[in-house]
């Protein structure tokens, strides 16, 4: 079965992720096909995991100073922020995957894809389920509300350092699986909006130690373009199919709009944890 491929562009967070959402829908409500999508951020934007407290998590008088966005994900997870990277999406339903009902059977094989794009451009990357070295645990425990300062199961390590962040939710038997693919990770922005236990050298050096962008660790110029149509191919070498390139629906733009005006411009989404009084 081929899929649809979606060059969406830069947009606002509430956008991105009302998008992403929608696409979720339309394959769970009209049977719209598996669909892979890239898109950029537009302000950089920190995303929130969708349990995590904006409260004490990020700094949001920095984030407006610097003129930046605040989004919480429908993904769990700890805060990115999305500035110079690509970003994918991939909704599609679980029993067109063979280990679909599994997360982390799903996730291997959602993310092989992008194993495959980082090899062409030279990358060896997988899954970080043997990743936690104590570099990446201390880095986690001074940096607790940074996803970058650790690899999780879910997330692709190369040369020691965690290169790709991902996140799924479920709905009604359709996974939605995104992630944050940077071409570059500047610690000292990170930090300054998610600082922890304060910004100091070692912080920074922590961070480093932990993450980096794809550029960043093949010491290449890398653009936007290059990065996602890599990752595209590998997508079609990991699923033997086609990708074919399409537009959003009539109906998948309406449900946008509306969750993005209902849902992800509102403060009751993003700065009310999930369980509590909205």
């Amino acid at each position: 079965m081929n899929w649809r491929l979606l060059w969406s562009g830069y947009a606002d967070g509430y956008t991105n992720m009302a998008v992403d959402e929608a696409l979720l829908w339309a394959a769970a409500e009209i049977g719209a096909p598996p669909t892979l999508r890239f898109y950029g951020w537009q302000p950089a934007t920190v995303s929130l995991g969708y349990f995590q407290e904006a409260e004490g998590q990020v700094d949001r008088a920095e984030i407006d100073r610097r003129g930046w966005g605040l989004v919480r994900r429908p993904t769990g997870g700890r805060a990115i922020l999305h500035n110079d990277e690509v970003t994918y999406s991939v909704a599609i339903a679980e029993d067109l995957l063979e280990h679909g009902p599994s997360v982390m059977g799903s996730y291997r094989e959602i993310s092989r894809g992008l194993e495959l794009g980082l090899q062409r451009l030279g990358l060896e990357a997988a899954l970080g389920e043997t990743a936690a070295d104590p570099e990446h645990r201390q880095a986690a425990r001074d940096l607790p509300t940074v996803c970058f300062a650790q690899a999780s199961r879910c997330d692709l390590v190369a040369a020691g350092r965690k290169v790709v962040g991902s996140a799924q939710v479920r709905k009604r038997g359709i996974i939605l699986q995104h992630g944050s693919v940077p071409l570059h990770i500047r610690v000292e922005d990170h930090l300054a909006v998610m600082p922890g236990r304060g910004v100091s050298r070692r912080s920074e050096e922590q961070l480093s130690e932990a993450a980096q962008g794809i550029a960043q660790t093949l010491a290449q110029r890398i653009s936007f373009e290059q990065l996602a149509r890599a990752l595209a191919r590998g997508y079609e070498e990991a699923f033997q199919m086609s990708l074919e390139p399409g537009e959003l629906t009539a109906a998948e733009q309406v449900r946008a709009a509306e969750l993005r005006e209902t849902k992800y411009a509102t403060e009751a989404w993003n700065l009310v944890k999930p369980g509590r009084a909205r």
